[in-house]
């Protein structure tokens, strides 16, 4: 049994069979090459963003596009056998097929496309197999496939818009080559729908549609209408958004007689780049296998493409509709016609009372004749200024008194006689330069610092103690409380340890368990231990608590050996294990409070390092103990003392 068929799975090794014919050698029927148009792929109209999936817009308004495409296609076209031991290969009708198609699009108004394709045939090669009941002629190389012309007319959305919907076909005019499995010498149509857009930098294009055709009869396997589709989606990338990276997928299958024979289906990945300085020009490449096994579906294709496709800008806006877009137009809100002056462009002829040749809305002085200015405070007002301050009388709210420039049209021009930039109007203290203030009592006066710690006296809670800024009235200007537990660090004993009460000014505010210093944390009692274990009591709870919270409280301990030490009683090999186990205990109970392991190390030390003398049992019960040593620390940085009050800066001009 010998059968037709695409070896798109070629690299798993078999062939799906596309006819059967169970005749003898010598009564091989010769099949006639212009009877199977082979080509599968289409190429997209110049200026779409997709090779083979084209794009539901019409590109520019009166805007010619033009590509050419290399398209090579490996082994669209085998014979296998079938026999007893599976299949076994023939011979390749067309081994390779390499096509340039030369294309172009005329886009007219932003809404209709019209384009042109012609495929020249430039190579067509084949081992012309004969099988048991059909002989396929070697392809005869060089020619020319179907003439292709198509329009499409875009029913919703824009070239940038997310959302695109248009009507489009094809119609292919028989001008193929006879002799190389290009053409089947017969006109044939598809009309479409399509859909795409571009969402920022994502862009995706989809068609469907069905493809009539003249029914071809190639042994047991009829071929004729289609129903075509594809999908393309991709991303744009660099600033200027010129190379687009994508996958997209084309495909068809018979409606007479769907099957694997008649069922073409590709998978092509590609990028696509605006040639920098001359974004007009585009190149691209692209690749990828056929997913399916019907006539005309390669193992694989490769692409190349080269277009003349202009940039298509963004539509700017024209809010009023008069023809003159918002980024030029004086009046974006206003219709009115095109005037030379910028000033004036796109704006109605507008009313000029004093007609001095200025309109209203742009005259500072619109009852009084004066001249143009390019400051808006002095344009179309006269040239006199009493106080020889610099504004003009029609815009000086003081006039016969120098002053200074405001934005506030009632004081501008007014004087400030201190130069703190508040208006004598409104300066409490005019002739001493001061700060504004909400309170009219002290706005524009000097504000008194006596502790220089750049907060007033008059909101200082503390005016005779350099402290911080703070929201509540009651600390404002006091120094800072480090640790928040209540007392203020120059009434602290311990400002970076929280800590309680205590009539002895050097221990208020100091923890009472737990101590910190530079070499250790100090606990001020013992860890209890059940006798001979390692089991910590319960009794120990609330220290170990404390020393958690200490450690939480300082970052800068980076490393602390947890130690274990015990009096001289009992064997040191076992008092060693006892006060091993002991810190390693205490370790893991801080651990459980939180405590980062990273930070703990652990060791038990015995008898080695008594701090009492053993002889008493005073003496044994300082020894059983355990000690935290800081053994890495970082540096901490220190928190400046509040400097010198700042010099009051004037306040802005009104």
């Amino acid at each position: 049994m010998t059968r037709v068929s695409c070896r798109c799975l070629a690299a798993v090794g078999f062939a799906t069979a596309l006819l059967s014919a169970p005749l003898k050698q010598a009564a091989a029927q010769q099949v006639q090459t212009a009877e199977i148009d082979l080509p599968k792929f289409q190429p997209s109209p110049a200026g779409d963003r997709f090779f083979g999936v084209p794009s539901p817009y019409a590109a520019g308004d009166l805007t010619f596009h033009a590509m050419t495409m290399l398209d090579y296609s490996r082994e669209p076209f085998t014979l296998t056998r079938e026999g007893a031991d599976g299949s076994e290969d023939v011979g390749a009708v067309v081994s390779d097929q390499m096509f340039v198609h030369v294309g172009i699009a005329f886009s007219m108004a932003s809404y209709v496309m019209l384009s042109a394709s012609m495929p020249f045939v430039v190579l067509s090669q084949g081992e012309a197999p004969t099988g048991e009941a059909l002989a396929f002629p070697e392809p005869s190389g060089a020619g020319f496939g179907d003439l292709r012309l198509g329009m499409r007319i875009r029913l919703f959305g824009k070239y940038h818009d997310p959302f695109q919907l248009a009507a489009g076909g094809y119609v292919w005019a028989p001008t193929g080559t006879t002799d190389s499995y290009v053409s089947d010498h017969h006109v044939h149509g598809q009309p479409h729908l399509l859909f795409g857009g571009r969402a920022d930098r994502f862009v995706w294009s989809a068609t469907v549609g069905p493809h009539f055709r003249q029914f071809t009869q190639v042994g047991a396997v009829t071929m004729g209408h289609q129903m075509t589709w594809g999908f393309g989606a991709g991303v744009l990338l660099l600033e200027e958004r010129t190379l687009q990276i994508h996958v997209e997928s084309t495909g068809a299958v018979d409606v007479s007689t769907p099957d694997s024979q008649t069922t073409n289906a590709e998978i092509i990945g590609g990028w696509k780049l605006r040639i920098p300085g001359a974004e007009f020009l585009e190149i691209g490449a692209g690749a990828g296998p056929g997913i399916s096994t019907g006539i005309g579906t390669p193992v694989v294709r490769g692409l190349f493409q080269f277009a003349y496709t202009p940039v298509i800008e963004i539509e700017k806006k024209d809010f009023d509709k008069d023809g003159i877009v918002d980024d030029v137009d004086a009046c974006p809100n206003v219709p009115g016609p095109p005037n030379a002056d910028p000033a004036k462009h796109g704006c109605p002829p507008g009313a000029d009372r004093d007609k001095d040749g200025i309109l209203d809305k742009l005259d500072a002085c619109p009852d009084e004749p004066g001249l143009p200015s390019e400051d808006p405070t002095k344009n179309g007002c006269p040239e006199r200024d009493s106080d020889k301050d610099g504004f003009l009388d029609p815009v000086d709210a003081c006039p016969t008194v120098a002053g200074i420039a405001s934005t506030d049209p009632k004081k501008h021009g007014c004087p400030d006689t201190d130069k703190d930039g508040i208006f004598d109007s409104d300066d409490a203290c005019p002739q001493e330069a001061g700060v504004a203030s909400d309170d009219p009592k002290k706005n524009g006066c000097p504000q008194r610092d006596k502790d220089q710690d750049g907060i007033a006296d008059d909101s200082d809670a503390c005016p005779d103690i350099a402290g911080v800024k703070t929201d509540d009235p009651k600390t404002n200007g006091c120094p800072p409380d480090t640790d928040g537990d209540g007392f203020r660090d120059d009434q602290d004993a311990c400002p970076r340890e929280k800590g309680v009460d205590d009539p002895d000014p050097a221990k208020r505010g100091c923890p009472k368990l737990v101590r910190v210093t530079e070499k250790e944390i100090v606990i001020l009692e013992q860890v209890q231990f059940d006798t001979g274990k390692a089991t910590i009591r319960k009794v120990s709870d609330a220290l170990l608590d404390s020393v958690a919270q200490v450690l939480k409280e300082h970052p800068e301990i980076v490393k602390l050996e947890v130690q274990g030490h015990t009096d001289n009683k009992g064997a040191k090999a076992l008092n060693e294990k006892l006060s091993d186990d002991r810190a390693k205990s205490v370790k893991e109970a801080l651990v459980k409070r939180g405590v980062d392991a990273n930070r703990l190390q652990s060791k038990g030390y015995g008898m080695d390092k008594p701090i009492a003398d053993n002889k008493t049992e005073a003496g044994r019960q300082q020894n059983r103990r355990v000690q935290f040593i800081v053994v890495e620390k970082k540096a901490v940085p220190m928190t400046p003392a509040p400097g010198p009050a700042p010099t009051p800066t004037p306040a802005p001009n009104p």
